[in-house]
């Protein structure tokens, strides 16, 4: 049980096993490259392409929480068992920014060319035969499936005698696959649906990003008790994770993101940003009701409609909202104060 209280030696702890994730998985992944690449030395294109991405940085939300649920639930730092389970998190969530940039039409990544992009250009570089973009995008698609089976190898390794997590698991990589589906799905009818929107998010923020990870932490560590806290600190934090990427994206830059600003508006996305415009500002459903809907126009009648400040006074009330649901949580002393800083460091970022 870990008996450290200071708010800095507890992102101490964390940081160190951080940093033992991100060795654990390039690690891994050079090791497979290596492996393959021995083979053919086209074999290794997608595991550069998983390890190019992790290299580039990244948040590392998820894993971040991850380790935190099993701190927070009294576990044991020197576990082998959390890092495997943080690595396989990070490894989900690449293979989900593979997709999306595929799915989104993104051609920016962390600053860098999205992997459809770089083997389109690949392919037109070395003048080989077919279509250059679609090659890009089945390279990605490889790649995005390949990170997702070397995550699922890094959880069935953590799981060892606590098969509950594997059930967790499961759920979470349905959650985020119906989640991206949907939102497929409401960029297509481009009609506002808070609730739909709300759900979305739910899938692909709130529990994917911050419930799921705070739980599979939580029964490592021995402590499934903590699964209802958790739930509902992970939908309110998430749906403020989420909103915070939805104002990012409509009103953020490019450098300052790293990916394309204003992507979700030009791609059509139904966010739970626009929904919620969409159903309070007639201004705002009557531009999306034309059937060339312009991200400029958009911008600047969700600009006038006030909808940021809004949105930044219910993205508060979610925050308080998530430390309110770990008040009667039994957890390792500091941690409720160190969760819910964290849940400020995730609705209150800049990028």
């Amino acid at each position: 049980m870990t008996s450290v209280i200071g708010t800095d030696s507890l992102r101490d702890i964390r940081n160190d096993m951080m940093h033992r994730v991100e060795k654990s998985a390039l690690d891994f992944l050079e090791q497979e490259h290596a492996r393959w690449s021995a083979l053919d030395r086209e074999a290794g294109a997608t595991i550069e392409t998983i390890a190019a991405l992790m290299r580039s940085g990244g948040k590392r939300i998820r894993p971040e929480f991850c380790l935190s649920g099993f701190l927070a639930a009294g576990g044991d730092p020197h576990d082998e068992s959390i890092i495997a389970a943080a690595v396989a998190v990070e490894l989900l969530h690449t293979s989900a920014l593979i997709h999306d940039d595929v799915f989104d039409e993104s051609a920016i990544r962390r600053g860098a060319p999205a992997a459809h992009v770089k083997y389109a250009t690949r392919h037109r570089d070395n003048d080989w035969r077919g279509d250059a973009d679609r090659f890009g995008e089945s390279v990605a698609i490889l790649a995005g499936d390949l990170a997702l089976g070397y995550a699922d190898a890094f959880l069935a390794e953590a799981a060892g005698a606590r098969p509950s997590v594997l059930a967790a698991w499961s759920e979470m990589r349905t959650e985020l696959q119906i989640g991206q589906h949907l939102d497929v799905v409401a960029a297509a009818r481009f009609t506002g649906d808070p609730k739909l929107s709300r759900t979305i998010a739910q899938l692909k923020s709130g529990n994917y990003t911050i419930h799921r990870p705070l739980l599979i932490g939580a029964i490592l560590a021995g402590r499934p008790d903590l699964a209802a806290a958790f739930e509902t600190y992970g939908l309110a934090v998430g749906e403020a994770f989420q909103l915070r990427d939805d104002l990012l994206d409509m009103f953020g830059d490019t450098d300052t993101l790293g990916k394309p600003a204003q992507l979700d508006l030009e791609r059509h996305k139904m966010t739970l940003l626009l929904s919620l415009a969409i159903e309070r500002d007639p201004a705002v459903r009557e531009l999306v009701e034309r059937p060339e809907a312009e991200a400029d126009g958009l911008q600047r009648s969700l600009l006038a409609s006030e909808m940021a400040a809004e949105v930044e006074k219910h993205i508060a009330g979610l925050v308080v909202a998530g430390g309110t649901a770990l008040a009667d949580a039994e957890l390792e002393p500091g941690w409720r104060a160190e969760l819910i800083a964290l849940a400020h460091s995730v609705a209150y970022r800049d990028k």
